[in-house]
């Protein structure tokens, strides 16, 4: 490969980085702080603003699984670029909402926005350019997706202290489209030389009903929906003990933790067998779940933010590789939306059961044991499916 498509492909991944740092820090941590936020400002209860952040998780799901027919209609970069404007709309209509009923279109345009720039997104930017590299690739752009919650959890909250939610939505989203969108229309327009055009992709539902697929789609759904619940409800387990600076700084040790452990990921995983791989790192976060349910003590307690950090970049970042291995060229794609979608639309409801678990028995051991058992059987499905793949 020539010089310049080297640099046109690390170009490439860092463009994906750019939108995942900007993707998660607006999609995903922001309607976090909209929740707190407008609870607070409005006085609008927790179940309606709960609800609302559930349905922008499922109109992205229903929308990330007709992502690879918009990307062969329209490109990467023109999906792209119209997707940072939904989000960057969706933003200041959540911050600016004075009715309830405004919160409709506001998930409406946030979902959509959220699912041209999701992990599925990620994976149609990169992959494409990249073989026997993609697993490092991947890797360092969704490092992209770590640092967005690095920078955008305080982010939202100093601006919003500082300005009001809705000047600091502004401001964020202004800065979202000035950055990602020229870079969009610029690097994401071109597509690789070779392109699989000769291969008709399967019909989703042939894919559907493929056992691989199954134990993939499974194993990760249950897999993020234990992640997704443990982390809306972290700082609330940890601040009786640790108090609440250093319940924040736990949430910040699990995110470099995420960086560390998909670099390293990206780096040595190589031909290892990438279920087996995924099987032990959810074995991982097993433990790591444990220790927070059971844990008294700061030791344990951050034992166990390490242990569940270092596995947390991981699940996103997996299948789309174990997809690479087990799929035809022509439907890793879709293989891919499809399984988002489906993450999405279970890991959404993870706050609400959570916090259930929690009122129901007065605390969060059985909550966080929930999340424990729910991670083992996902590392038990997947490693059980290599009989199909």
């Amino acid at each position: 490969m020539s010089e310049a498509a080297d640099r046109h492909r690390a170009r490439v991944v860092w463009i994906a980085f750019i939108v995942a740092v900007f993707g998660w820090g607006v999609g995903f941590y922001g309607p976090a702080t909209y929740l707190a936020v407008l609870h607070q400002t409005r006085g609008w209860s927790i179940a309606t603003l709960s609800a609302a952040v559930t349905a922008h998780y499922l109109v992205s799901a229903f929308l990330i699984v007709a992502l690879p027919d918009a990307y062969r209609r329209f490109g990467v970069g023109r999906v792209t670029l119209g997707g940072t404007l939904f989000g960057a709309a969706g933003a200041i209509a959540w911050a600016s909402a004075q009715q309830t009923w405004q919160l409709v279109p506001a998930l409406l345009l946030s979902g959509t926005g959220w699912a041209a720039m999701s992990g599925a997104a990620i994976n149609a930017m990169v992959s494409p350019w990249f073989e026997c590299d993609r697993p490092k690739a991947l890797s360092m752009a969704f490092n992209g997706a770590s640092v967005g919650g690095i920078v955008f959890v305080p982010l939202w909250m100093v601006l919003g202290r500082c300005f009001g939610l809705a000047s600091a939505a502004v401001v964020i989203s202004v800065a979202m489209v000035t950055i990602v969108c020229p870079l969009a229309s610029r690097i994401l327009r071109r597509q690789p030389a070779v392109v699989v055009a000769t291969m008709r992709p399967l019909p989703r539902f042939a894919l559907l009903r493929q056992p691989r697929f199954r134990t993939i789609a499974l194993a990760f759904a249950l897999g993020l929906f234990a992640q997704i619940g443990l982390f809306a409800h972290l700082i609330a387990r940890l601040e009786p003990v640790l108090g609440p600076g250093l319940a924040a700084g736990a949430i910040s040790l699990i995110t470099v933790c995420a960086v560390v452990g998909r670099t390293l990921l990206g780096k040595f995983l190589r031909d290892h067998d990438r279920r087996l791989v995924s099987g032990a790192n959810l074995l991982m976060q097993t433990s790591g779940s444990l220790l927070l349910a059971l844990g008294e003590g700061s030791i344990l307690l951050t034992a166990g933010c390490i242990l569940f950090g270092l596995g947390v970049g991981n699940l996103v970042s997996l299948p789309p590789l174990i997809a690479q291995r087990e799929f035809r060229p022509a439907d890793v794609g879709t293989v891919v939306a499809l399984i988002t979608a489906i993450n999405q639309a279970v890991f959404a409801f993870a706050p609400a059961i959570f916090g259930g678990l929690r009122d129901l028995t007065g605390s969060y051991v059985v909550s966080f044991l929930v999340a424990a058992a729910v991670q083992a059987l996902a590392a038990a499905i997947i490693a059980l499916g290599r009989r199909y793949s």
